[in-house]
C-alpha cells in the first residue's frame, strides 16, 4: 500500500488522511476539530489541498497551519459561521448508532445512568447548524450501537422527522475510525462502509460494529498517503507524534 523505499504509513497516520478528507471540497469553512488525529487532519487539509479552510486556536484567533495569528474570529462572527452552515465540526462519539444519533452525555437510563459522560454541550446546535463529521478511536460494539441511551448529536432519521426547520444545514458527511469510514450514502441514509484502513477486513469492521452496516461488494481501501504528506505529518504538523496516543495500532 505504500510507495517502494518509504516508511509505511502507520494505522494512525491513515487515520489522519481519512480525517483531513474529511474537509475537502469544504472551501472556506471554519473547521472544528476535536482530537488530536483531527486536528492533524484539518491542518494537513489547509497545507495541501483545501488552502481556503479556516483554522482557529480554539477561542479567537484564525491561525495558518503553523499556529501562527492569522485574524481575529469576534464572539458575533463566531455566531454567524455557528448557525449559518459555515463550519465544519469533527466531533468524538461515546455511542453512536445507524442514523448517526450521537451520544456523549451518559450511559445507561438518562434519568438514572450507570455513567455520567461529558453531557449535551453544544451537540444538539452543532448538528443542526452545521456539517459535522465523527471521529472515534476505538470502534468497537459499545461505540456503534443499535440505538444511543440518549441523542446529543442528531442523527438523520430524527432531523428528517423534525422537517424542514432541522434539516436546511444538517449533514454528516462522514464517520471516521481506526478501523475505516463510515458515510451515509444509502437510500434510508443509514451507515455505509466507505473504505477500509489497510490491514482491516470487512469480518472485521462488523464484529467490532453493533448493527448490520451497509456494506458494499467491493469496499476500497483508505487511500495511501502521499510521501509528502507524510513528511508534513511527521517533521511538520505533528513530529511529538500525539496521533499514536489515539491509535496504537
Amino acid at each position: 500500500m505504500n510507495t517502494p523505499g518509504t516508511v509505511a504509513a502507520t494505522r494512525a497516520e491513515y487515520c489522519v488522511i481519512a480525517c483531513a478528507e474529511a474537509w475537502r471540497g469544504d472551501g472556506e469553512v471554519l473547521a472544528s476539530p476535536m482530537g488530536a488525529v483531527p486536528s492533524v487532519g484539518a491542518r494537513l487539509a489547509r497545507l495541501t489541498f483545501a488552502p481556503e479552510l479556516l483554522l482557529t486556536d480554539g477561542e479567537a484567533t484564525i491561525v495558518g497551519p503553523d499556529g501562527e495569528a492569522e485574524g481575529w474570529l469576534p464572539y458575533r462572527k463566531h455566531l454567524t459561521l455557528v448557525t449559518g452552515g459555515r463550519r465544519h465540526v469533527m466531533m468524538g462519539a461515546s455511542q453512536i448508532d445507524r442514523f448517526g444519533n450521537q451520544n456523549i452525555s451518559c450511559i445507561g437510563d438518562w434519568e438514572q445512568p450507570a455513567r455520567q459522560l461529558l453531557g449535551v454541550r453544544g451537540a444538539p446546535v452543532n448538528t443542526l447548524n452545521n456539517q459535522v463529521s465523527y471521529w472515534i478511536p476505538r470502534h468497537s460494539p459499545r461505540v456503534f450501537v443499535e440505538r444511543v441511551d440518549m441523542v446529543c448529536g442528531v442523527g438523520y432519521d430524527r432531523a428528517e422527522a423534525a422537517g424542514p426547520s432541522a434539516t436546511r444545514f444538517h449533514r454528516i458527511p462522514q464517520v471516521v475510525s481506526d478501523l475505516g469510514v463510515f458515510d451515509f450514502a444509502t437510500p434510508d441514509r443509514s451507515m455505509r462502509l466507505a473504505s477500509l484502513h489497510p490491514g482491516v477486513t470487512v469480518e472485521m469492521v462488523q464484529e467490532a460494529t453493533g448493527f448490520q452496516l451497509t456494506v458494499p461488494a467491493d469496499v476500497p481501501y483508505t487511500r495511501d498517503p502521499t510521501a509528502a504528506e507524510l513528511a508534513l505529518i511527521r517533521e511538520v504538523i505533528d513530529p511529538s507524534g500525539t496521533r499514536n496516543r489515539e491509535v496504537r495500532v
